[in-house]
């Protein structure tokens, strides 16, 4: 009666499954949110450690795409003047006359184009063609013994290669229908000469001959064409110049700086600056001007140095970002010696094959030597392993640091950079290569040098634009644009991402850089 009286009536809520499922998640996801503070890194996650401020922490965005656009540009640039330039290297024909002798024998006497040190090398390089119909596949070893004399200036004969039995070399003939591969008969690794005479003799190929019939014999000698050698002597000193001035620059500004407070990629750059000199060679001419395989060999010396560097500085920045202990025994020497397999199989290549082949221009170590299979294994082994410790190495990175202010923005502009080079690289070795970089006679053929001139601008010119442009991005920006900060960030949460970098307020104090990387439960209010 009361009730209706007064017109209205109240009804206690009923509480439904779907409301107490939703509380039950809400409660659980607010206590998971509660533990994965001490789990997973948040902002206020700074480390102990303190570093100069990069330029990269006050870029803006449209800062960011002018150094993309100004790295494409000089890179495209380069590409275009390797387009416009001349071939890499100059063939000539020399038609095989019999006048007497036995087309699957010899010999065949023959007489080098001029030649001269800009030509830097000579490949001799034979291809024969049959009468045969039939729809197969052969092949064919056989033997070849080369005679090799420099020409004077006097028309004196001066023996380069004598010819005896210890110079007989196995090569394969490979042939389908008529057609069969070229193969290499002499590869001279230096030029003293600006004439040769040579002389090919054949054993093995008798039988060949009587069953399939040699129809036609041509020989090639190829070399480099002078023209492009000029261009790599100028290109070479320009980027050598550029390094120069580069380095110069960024020591410059890091000179205030003790190299304590720089960070580790400061000091990396630091390291890889003065290698890059090296790379570009300042000792390249003397290649040209000394008759000695010492200038050829430092050439290859210091170019395998600086790319393993590269390999090197990739593995410790990307597991030194998350670390701040990075002792020699326990950081840097399972890097080193990966890459220091890596270093001394490539340089054990090189120089194995070029003092072998001055010594024998006919030598080809993949024909001849039983213990290559075994090298390609082990270096392709540990190129293996190196990748796959990257790969672990980036994914750790990116897990336990993308949430933390400006790691966030160092990983993403060092993996953006490093897969532009890592791509263009990629992309000129399959170019250049194919898939002959997995067979056993890739390293030996004339294929494994550049093709043309545009291969040679974009291999040394993304590397020098690659340093150059991490050598801006990380050296110490203006402090002037952090002054005018200093007194609204200090008590202001506003403008707090100003200062609050990830290694340090920006050379504030001790207590606020040295805050551990997880607090105790009466900081967390700190981070809501």
């Amino acid at each position: 009666m009361d009730n209706a009286d007064l017109g209205y009536s109240y009804y206690l809520p009923s509480v439904g499954w779907n409301l107490k499922i939703k509380n039950a998640l809400s409660q659980f996801s607010d206590l998971f949110s509660q533990f994965n503070r001490y789990i997973a890194p948040a902002y206020h996650h700074d480390r102990c450690e303190r570093s100069v401020p990069m330029r990269l922490y006050s870029m803006h965005k449209r800062e960011f795409v002018m150094v993309f656009v100004a790295f494409f540009a000089s890179f495209g640039l380069s590409i275009f003047i390797g387009l416009a330039g001349p071939p890499i290297t100059s063939t000539s024909e020399h038609k095989a006359h019999l006048n007497g002798t036995d087309i699957a024998t010899g010999p065949f006497i023959m007489k080098t184009p001029t030649l001269s040190t800009y030509c830097q090398q000579l490949w001799i390089i034979a291809k024969i063609s049959t009468a045969n119909n039939d729809d197969e596949r052969y092949d064919k070893s056989f033997q070849v013994n080369v005679l090799i004399d420099g020409i004077t200036q006097e028309n004196k004969l001066v023996s380069v290669l004598s010819s005896d039995a210890a110079n007989n070399r196995t090569r394969y003939l490979k042939c389908e229908r008529q057609l069969c591969e070229e193969f290499i008969v002499a590869h001279l690794g230096s030029l003293d000469y600006t004439h040769y005479m040579t002389t090919v003799y054949f054993y093995g190929l008798q039988s060949f001959h009587q069953r399939y019939t040699i129809r036609d014999l041509t020989f090639y000698f190829k070399n480099y064409n002078p023209a492009f050698t000029q261009i790599e002597i100028w290109f070479r000193l320009i980027f050598l110049l550029a390094a120069f001035i580069v380095a110069c620059w960024f020591g410059h500004c890091l000179r205030k700086y003790p190299m304590n407070d720089w960070s580790i990629e400061q000091k990396w750059i630091s390291i890889l600056l003065p290698l890059l000199i090296f790379y570009n060679n300042p000792l390249f001419p003397m290649i040209f001007l000394i008759n000695s395989w010492i200038p050829g060999m430092l050439d290859a010396i210091m170019q395998t140095s600086f790319l393993c560097a590269i390999l090197l500085f990739w593995l410790c920045i990307y597991h030194g970002l998350r670390q701040n202990e990075r002792k020699l025994s326990t950081f840097y020497l399972p890097k080193i010696v990966i890459v220091g397999c890596l270093w001394g199989a490539a340089l054990t290549l090189a120089t194995w094959l070029r003092c072998t082949e001055l010594e024998d221009p006919t030598y080809n170590y993949v024909l001849d030597t039983s213990n290559y299979y075994g090298f390609k294994v082990f270096f392709f082994t540990i190129g293996g392993v190196y990748i796959v410790y990257l790969l672990f190495l980036i994914l750790r990175a990116y897990s336990e640091l993308r949430s933390m202010p400006y790691f966030d923005l160092r990983l993403k502009f060092l993996t953006l950079l490093a897969m532009i080079v890592i791509g263009v690289c990629a992309i000129v070795t399959s170019r250049q290569f194919g898939a002959g970089v997995l067979e056993d006679s890739f390293a030996s053929r004339l294929s494994t040098y550049y093709r043309t001139s545009a291969q040679f601008m974009a291999l040394y010119g993304v590397l020098n634009f690659y340093l150059y442009t991490m050598a801006y991005v990380y050296a110490p920006g203006i402090q002037s644009v952090y002054g005018q900060y200093s007194s609204i960030t200090k008590d202001n949460p506003t403008f707090s991402m100003i200062n609050d970098s990830d290694e340090e307020v920006l050379y504030g104090s001790d207590e606020d850089s040295c805050r551990p990387l997880t607090r105790t439960a009466r900081n967390t209010d700190d981070s809501d």
